[in-house]
């Protein structure tokens, strides 16, 4: 028999499943925003990978509004163990989301912030089979729900997959916050709906691009952004709209 977990968010109570999920191709997926913080230069990161803090407090006040606004907050897991972010709302009023952490091979430390001090009711981490049967038991002994979910071609979490089954959890929307390689993964699948870019004003040459090669090798095949607002946090200024593929916008179901 599978283990069963309960998630728990704003009077939403959920059964899931420890086992492949039965999601089909057709099956629906929340409303997807990307949104991080990058530099002038494109950088969400050092070369080593230090992001905080590349924003200013005002745009970190942004985020946590945008926080408020979804379902849940989706992350990585090297954000995880490169940040240690709690992925909360602390500076704005509002309700803190289902936190979601992708970890292919559940990377994510016990003591994480998103796993400590009770956390981890909030929290699910998706994983694949090349996860560790005793990281697994440990997260959930720890009351976090690990989601055991098929792997993509590159041996990662199948991100539509997933998306699916969030569906299925009653989630509608998700904002999904990095690291790179994640919002790649996203980009790639063609399942981001809508952007929010940070940009901060700072240059730091060599570092981490905020999103990986696409595949892209004419103008003519860009991603676009429609209806684009720009407004300035602090000394910051937020990019924002609606994401257009070159072939139109992906049916959601």
């Amino acid at each position: 028999m599978p283990s069963i977990r309960r998630v728990a968010r704003a009077g939403l109570t959920t059964e899931v499943l420890h086992e492949h999920p039965p999601v089909g191709g057709e099956a629906r997926r929340p409303s997807v925003t990307v949104s991080y913080a990058q530099t002038l230069d494109g950088r969400v990161a050092t070369a080593t990978g230090e992001s905080k803090w590349i924003s200013c407090p005002d745009s970190l006040r942004f985020a946590h509004e945008m926080r408020a606004r979804h379902d849940a907050v989706l992350i990585g897991a090297g954000t995880v163990c490169n940040d240690d972010p709690r992925l909360t709302v602390r500076h704005v009023p509002g309700t803190s989301p289902l936190r979601v952490v992708v970890d292919s091979t559940l990377r994510t430390p016990p003591d994480a912030a998103v796993l400590a001090d009770g956390a981890a009711s909030g929290t699910i981490l998706a994983v694949t089979d090349r996860a560790p049967a005793e990281r697994c038991e440990k997260a959930i002994t720890l009351g976090a729900t690990v989601l055991n979910l098929p792997s993509d071609v590159d041996g990662r979490v199948d991100l539509a997959v997933l998306l699916g089954q969030l569906t299925a959890f009653g989630i509608e929307s998700v904002m999904v916050e990095g690291g790179a390689t994640l919002i790649t993964g996203f980009f790639r699948a063609e399942l981001v709906d809508r952007l929010a870019v940070c940009v901060a004003p700072k240059i730091l040459g060599d570092g981490i691009e905020a999103i990986g090669d696409l595949g892209i090798r004419d103008l003519s095949r860009s991603l676009t952004l429609a209806d684009a607002v720009v407004e300035p946090y602090g000394v910051d200024l937020i990019l924002s709209g609606r994401v257009e593929y070159p072939d139109g916008i992906p049916d959601r179901g």
